[in-house]
């Protein structure tokens, strides 16, 4: 594909990039692009309602699903949270929320009805509450008691019949989550923390939480007046070198669906945060990519993430009589598909027929649907179905995928004739994924450069001088300006200990 150039003529230059971002942001069908294309992306839903974007703790990012390459007899469900971390952004670096019931749904008979739910709840240990370190020391693995701020979690299986809870069954219990990799000095062997941090639950599946890099990739200089204003601001990465929090759940195909003559499942992600009475309630909901973005307008936003598949027929009108190829024709004088877009419909709402259609209902609602019996490929490509590659989007979502192309292609007309090759000429992310489970890259550091020359034996034993003084007042001085210039990799006390405990009880 020629970047930020369509196939159809030189008129629609550009025009890849004002769908990509607008989709990226706030337009209107990329979730029917995403049931089109190989799904996988990760910005796709980063600060995309009013509500949600004050709370980033409880903010779904992305959400995949996909046959797990190495393992193709499991399934891998990856769920990013906190959008736009900051590798730097200490002291305070980014936790899972305490108050907060992650949950990965299940729905494999298509009613629009949770079977399964996969709740993840954290809980958060400080050893030291009288420093501001994050860690008072170099963290050599997960146990170590340097590493002043950590996160463990469980997790319970919820089974569920029409949407009732039936039993609840304890999956994983007390599991580390990995921490924020902090930088080279406090952590120099972070691949070590984060091997870790991976649970092998049993039936061959795993459990991963912890920081990753953000594997969304996508133009976002939308909101600078589409680009710039004269298209002079495309083609560029703007979610490189930031991380998100990531959950990733690997399972057995036989758990999550019907039988293997019935291997589609729908999957979608929420979180429910504790109010002062003690209650639950939903704040974010994921399934496709973009739709909360691109495909509901202002006053619907702060809905949806509240609401249920089961009623997404509130919703339908976003879908048949989208708004962003409106705006497409307005500016670039493209004419937009007729509608109703009951080509999105299919692919948004019921999944795509011979592709990953539930069984044996399918009921309108807006989730992934993962067709568990194709097999994935060994060379995946970026436009998933749209390029005949039908491991990926829409039958889930992949980590490579390119939704934003998909989308862009798909909003001008696709499926209906109107053959494109628009896109945003970002169609790959900065770092590499991985080959096994989790899959998902390492985070960017919180070090962007090379280790100061004093960091080392040498510092640690200034440090350690430092504070046998007896003016406590500025050995915290001292402490507090040797980790602001980034000197500091093993700084002040390294008291308690902490150990963690990993145990199934009745997994699965």
């Amino acid at each position: 594909m020629t970047p930020l150039i369509s196939r159809s003529g030189a008129g629609r230059k550009g025009l890849v990039s004002l769908i990509c971002g607008a989709l990226a942001t706030g337009g209107i069908t990329a979730a029917s692009v995403a049931a089109l294309e190989p799904g996988a992306a990760s910005a796709s839903s980063h600060r995309e309602a009013p509500l949600i974007s004050g709370t980033p703790q409880y903010d779904n990012t992305d959400l995949y699903a996909f046959v797990s390459p190495d393992k193709p007899d499991t399934t891998t469900i990856v769920s990013d949270y906190i959008p736009f971390e900051e590798p730097a952004g200490g002291p305070n670096f980014y936790q899972f929320a305490d108050d907060a019931q992650y949950d990965i749904h299940i729905d494999n008979n298509g009613d629009a009805l949770d079977d399964l739910i996969f709740r993840y709840t954290f809980h958060t240990q400080i050893k030291n509450k009288k420093t501001f370190l994050y860690n008072t020391g170099v963290v050599d693995n997960l146990t170590d008691p340097d590493l002043n701020v950590t996160q463990s979690y469980d997790i319970d299986l919820i089974k569920l019949k029409k949407g009732k809870e039936q039993y609840k069954t304890k999956v994983a219990d007390d599991i580390p989550a990995a921490p924020s990799d902090v930088g080279k000095a406090s952590m120099p062997d972070y691949a070590k923390l984060r091997s870790q941090a991976i649970y092998k639950t049993s039936n061959g599946g795993a459990t991963f939480a912890g920081q990753a890099d953000d594997p969304f990739f996508a133009d976002l200089r939308v909101f600078d007046l589409l680009y710039g204003g004269n298209l002079s601001e495309v083609g560029r990465d703007t979610l490189k070198g930031y991380n998100v929090n990531t959950i990733a759940l690997q399972v057995p195909n036989s758990l999550i669906r019907q039988s293997a003559s019935r291997p589609t499942v729908g999957i979608y992600a929420t979180t429910q945060r504790r109010n002062a009475q003690g209650y639950y309630a939903q704040v974010s909901r994921l399934g496709n990519p973009l739709v909360n973005e691109v495909v509901n307008p202002q006053k619907d936003k702060d809905k949806f993430n509240a609401s249920q598949p089961k009623d997404d027929a509130q919703f339908l009108k976003n879908v048949t009589n989208p708004e962003l190829p409106k705006l497409i024709e307005a500016i670039y004088h493209i004419k937009a598909p007729s509608e109703p877009r009951n080509d999105l419909v299919s692919v948004f709402l019921t999944g795509v027929k011979g592709l990953n259609t539930e069984q044996p209902e399918a009921t309108p609602s807006e989730m992934l649907r993962l067709n568990t019996s194709i097999k994935p490929t060994a060379k995946p490509k970026r436009l998933g179905v749209l390029d005949g590659d039908n491991a990926g989007f829409p039958n889930g979502r992949r980590l490579t995928d390119d939704v934003i192309d998909e989308a862009l292609q798909v909003v001008e007309g696709e499926l209906v004739g109107s053959k494109n090759d628009l896109g945003d000429a970002v169609d790959k992310n900065d770092k590499g994924f991985e080959k096994y489970f989790p899959y998902v890259a390492e985070p960017t550091s919180g070090s962007r450069g090379a280790l100061a020359k004093a960091a080392g034996s040498s510092t640690k034993s200034a440090l350690g001088d430092a504070l046998t003084s007896s003016d406590s007042s500025s050995n915290t001085t001292l402490i507090a300006g040797s980790a602001a210039a980034g000197a500091a990799g093993v700084l002040l006390i390294g008291t308690a200990f902490g150990w963690w405990r990993r145990r199934m009880q009745r997994p699965y």
